[in-house]
């Protein structure tokens, strides 16, 4: 249970609950981006969701109910490795474009992982292994939670998060051109969990390439880094 937030008003404001159970994580704060980090019992600690220096952001959203066509079929593109090399700025986001676009992407088996992904212009993909990937232009915002967007409401699950989609289009509908950090953690906020609970809400300012965020709901200890540029060398 997550939910990706990217909203294009005055600036890019990009938003993101991990809502997990049963996982160990932390947040890496580095010069070259904020990590949210899974700790996988083969591989270690795997930076999977956050924020780069280059403008970069990367979610991934559980997709309920899950689809078999997302299991490992023959040669295809991990939608793990994709969103670590974007992470971690091996590619871009208009090359894992390219790639989702040509080749099969896949999840792991028994689970449904999507891709949110956001770049510094404020342009979004969403990849849904074995269903495709919507590309949008600098869109005034975007929500993805766990349903897939090629199905909409079409097939129902108690995680699918379609009420905290709702609630988060609600807001933002509504929400004035000086939308900022402060109004993205609101949404954040109204739309975090606690049966499956919210463990980490992070907010990025891509024009000022500040990360914010908070752990387990505590909304009055905000941690703050900006990271490392070429006109910020911090």
């Amino acid at each position: 249970m997550c939910t990706s937030i990217v909203v294009n008003k005055k600036k890019a404001i990009i938003g993101w609950n991990l809502d997990i159970l049963d996982f160990a994580w932390r947040v890496r704060p580095a010069s070259d981006g904020v990590f949210i980090e899974i700790d996988d019992p083969k591989e270690g600690w795997l930076p999977l969701f956050g924020a780069n220096s280059r403008g970069d952001f990367v979610g991934m959203p559980t997709c309920w109910p899950f689809d078999e066509r997302s299991n490992p079929a023959g040669d295809g593109e991990n939608i793990i490795m994709l969103n670590i090399d974007l992470l971690i700025q091996r590619k871009t986001l208009q090359e894992i474009r390219a790639i989702a676009d040509k080749r099969p992407v896949f999840s792991v088996p028994g689970v449904t992982f999507m891709s949110a992904l956001s770049d510094a212009d404020g342009n979004v993909l969403h990849i849904v292994p074995g269903q495709g990937c919507l590309y949008y232009k600098k869109p005034e915002y975007k929500i993805l939670t766990n349903f897939s967007p090629f199905k909409q409401d079409s097939e129902k699950h108690p995680w699918m998060g379609w009420d905290r989609y709702q609630k988060a289009e609600e807001m933002l509908q509504n929400a004035l051109d000086a939308f900022d950090v402060e109004d993205c953690f609101a949404i954040l906020r109204a739309v975090s969990q606690e049966v499956c609970p919210t463990v980490v809400s992070m907010v990025y300012d891509v024009q000022k390439r500040t990360v914010y965020w908070c752990e387990n709901r505590c909304w009055d200890a905000i941690k703050t880094t900006k990271l490392k540029t070429a006109d910020n060398p911090v």
